[in-house]
């Protein structure tokens, strides 16, 4: 068990340069095909890696489950975007990539909301918050990009 927190971390930290670089290369397929295969490995390492970290360290089960949530959906959606580009369906995917970007992006959000926590919150609701964070961290982003793509007409089930 030492051993997988670090493998997370590493995972998950490479994960937020991955991503941002996949997406920029999107219209380059010599660069993009490639910095893909690799983003969806190292997601898949990190994803599955959130599983016992989060189950193991929790300030709370709901904090747990929060992140427990995250690492699930991460997955799910890594599968449809690989699912779409495979049945060549390029809105789909892209659909699914970016709602994958934006729960990646909970990471970060989680970190500054702990830390304006820190500065600013009271230390007695502390495990309170942490557990709302869990979830707040990556569903918000998930949802702003869900409407977004509602508003573009594109969605991970896309089939065109």
């Amino acid at each position: 068990m030492p051993w997988i927190f670090p493998v997370h971390m590493i995972a998950g930290g490479l994960v937020l340069l991955l991503i941002p670089a996949t997406l920029l290369a999107r219209r380059q397929a010599r660069w993009h095909r490639p910095l893909g295969r690799v983003t969806a490995l190292v997601v898949l390492v990190a994803g599955l890696t959130a599983f016992p970290v989060a189950l193991v360290a929790p300030v709370t089960r709901i904090s747990a489950w929060g992140f427990a949530a995250q690492g699930a959906v991460w997955l799910v959606l890594l599968g449809i975007g690989l699912r779409n580009v495979y049945l060549r369906r390029l809105h789909a995917h892209r659909a699914a990539m970016l709602l994958m970007a934006a729960t990646t992006t909970g990471a970060v959000f989680f970190r500054i909301y702990l830390a304006l926590w820190a500065l600013f919150g009271d230390l007695r609701h502390y495990e309170m918050f942490y557990a709302a964070d869990a979830w707040i961290a990556w569903t918000l982003p998930l949802a702003g990009m869900a409407i977004f793509l509602r508003g573009t007409g594109a969605g991970p089930f896309d089939t065109r």
